[in-house]
């Protein structure tokens, strides 16, 4: 690994990229170089708090840093990435990766062309929880997500869809590995524009089936996923890096006690539910690592540009479904 700090910078320190400024300042292989903000009172509070430069320009931050993250509204992703993508910067761009897949891929080309690395901020996959999922996931029969938010007026630029179930859409591209059959997909607005509850079932080649449900008006936040295959259950939750695991094997211990009556039928604390060992950790913090380790030693980060990407087709496929409905 390269032993020489890499400069960073960020765009927008509003509620998320505060903290993407927070950790760069705290990573002892980044020199934090400074940001770019348009609120006045904001950038002072967050150049004074993290010792660093406020930057009159996106192109005089760009040519200070090595990788900048973009924190702005979706539909500003692309405004801002092309260039700093021109002045050869690598970019963590905030999910989704843009408002449309032209946006996108008029970005994945600038990445290419400039020979950089970008990766997309879907912050699920290096929360501690996916790692799990990853060893234990190898052929998922069913999937189930929950993703609730209270309403807030920021990332109403985008649906619901773009705004939350994106993470889940990545969370189970990622785990399902294989080609999507068909999408269905029912949604409603009822504060903003565009829809603020959306279910999506999306049947992959294979036969393995996603059920995605997102809202924004709840009055609790919840992110959990439930994996049910051949040889056992999972139920975990994101948020708080918590789970549980079920095996068939156990059950068919079970099974045999409860023959030979060691076991009562009912006693459910005759079936072993296996509590998951999570190792807790701040994704954020362990996802701007992760990018500032690629670009250190320039190697494809876990989420690239192309899961990305995957991750946008989907979601744009659900919210036109939700949209032509109503027409």
């Amino acid at each position: 690994m390269s032993s020489a700090k890499i400069c960073c910078g960020v765009v927008g320190v509003g509620s998320l990229g505060q903290h993407h400024a927070r950790i760069y300042a705290s990573l002892p292989n980044v020199e934090f170089a400074g940001i770019y903000e348009t609120n006045d009172a904001r950038a002072a509070e967050i150049c004074t708090k993290f010792n660093c430069r406020r930057f009159a320009t996106i192109e005089e931050l760009g040519a200070a840093c090595d990788a900048v993250s973009i924190v702005v509204p979706t539909d500003r992703h692309e405004e801002v990435a092309l260039p700093l993508l021109a002045q050869g910067c690598h970019l963590l761009i905030e999910k989704p990766i843009c408002a449309s897949l032209a946006e996108a891929e008029r970005v994945l080309a600038a990445a290419q062309a400039a020979g950089v690395i970008v990766q997309v901020g879907h912050i699920e996959h290096f929360n501690p929880v996916m790692s799990f999922l990853e060893k234990q996931v190898d052929r998922p029969g069913y999937i189930t997500t929950e993703r609730l938010a209270p309403y807030q007026t920021r990332g109403t630029e985008v649906g619901v869809v773009l705004d939350l179930m994106i993470h889940d859409i990545g969370i189970v591209l990622a785990l399902v590995k294989a080609p999507i059959k068909r999408i269905d997909s029912v949604g409603i607005s009822v504060l903003s524009k565009t829809e603020d509850i959306a279910n999506a079932r999306i049947e992959f080649e294979g036969g393995c089936v996603a059920n995605l449900s997102a809202s924004r008006m709840s009055l609790k936040k919840n992110r959990e996923i439930r994996v049910f295959q051949d040889n056992a259950y999972l139920s975990l939750d994101f948020m708080n890096q918590t789970g549980h695991l079920v095996k068939k094997s156990d059950l068919i211990a079970y099974g045999v006690k409860l023959k030979i009556g060691l076991a009562k039928a009912g006693d459910a604390s005759s079936v072993p539910v296996h509590e998951i060992p999570i190792e807790k950790g701040e994704p954020l913090a362990i996802e701007l690592a992760h990018f500032v380790n690629s670009v250190a030693n320039a190697r494809q980060p876990k989420v690239g540009a192309a899961l990305g990407k995957s991750a946008l087709e989907v979601a744009i496929t659900i919210t036109d479904q939700i949209r032509n409905a109503k027409k």
